[in-house]
């Protein structure tokens, strides 16, 4: 199956020459910009919007701030799991490289010796944002339009094919989606029990909200204290 990528009027060649092409007449820092971020720089971007989810669930506390981290949680495990499942993916389809197939492509990472099919990165950053999006929307939405920006550097370094970015992304989703009812029955009790704890309950929520609820006042409270307090001196 290592020809899935023909000559002729193929779409998936097609839309790879055309969305290389941007980066043939672009100047030399746009490319070595576009090879950074579609390497390393979205990625690290993911992690960072993992941690700025987390920040905010945590400050924010609530009954479902421990439900919440646990989703956070499932997020990077799960985009290694899918990495796990790529790989015997990669040996069966055997597809190679697009510039090892097709001339004229502006190659912008260098050193890609591997298997096309799936994209590990459109993998990994799909899988980082459905996490995100099943811990918070806002947040998951951003996870998953930055997956988008993921796919697009990699068609346009002239590293993957357009379908190899869109099984990454399926890849990712599936991975999230499927086995999420598992992981949060795992991950969730564990992070109930850190929010209980006195050690560990600061990566659930901050210590200012856990110490404010402890000495909080329901309202009426006091009003029936103190009612309660003359009926029991009446007596």
């Amino acid at each position: 199956m290592a020809g899935l990528a023909e000559y002729g009027s193929n779409p998936d060649v097609e839309l790879l020459y055309d969305i290389n092409g941007l980066a043939k007449d672009a100047p030399g820092w746009f490319g070595r910009g576009v090879e950074f971020v579609g390497e390393f720089g979205l990625l690290i971007a993911m992690g960072l919007l993992v941690l700025w989810c987390w920040w905010t669930v945590r400050r924010r506390g609530g009954a479902d701030a421990a439900s919440s981290v646990a989703a956070l949680v499932w997020a990077p495990l799960a985009a290694g799991i899918a990495v796990l499942v790529n790989v015997p993916i990669r040996g069966f389809v055997e597809r190679p490289r697009p510039f090892l197939d097709h001339q004229g492509l502006e190659v912008l990472v260098e050193g890609k010796t591997d298997f096309s099919f799936v994209s590990d990165h459109a993998t990994i950053a799909m899988a980082i944002g459905a996490g995100l999006f099943v811990a918070n929307r806002k947040f998951g939405i951003a996870g998953i339009a930055l997956a988008f920006v993921e796919g697009f550097c990699r068609v346009l370094m002239g590293v993957h094919y357009p379908t190899d970015v869109v099984g990454g992304f399926a890849l990712g989703t599936a991975v999230v989606l499927l086995l999420s009812p598992l992981a949060m029955a795992l991950l969730t009790p564990v992070m109930t029990a850190a929010e209980g704890s006195s050690r560990a309950s600061w990566l659930i929520r901050g210590r200012g909200r856990a110490a404010g609820l402890e000495g909080a006042v329901i309202p009426g409270a006091r009003a029936e204290s103190a009612d309660a307090a003359e009926r029991d001196l009446a007596a």
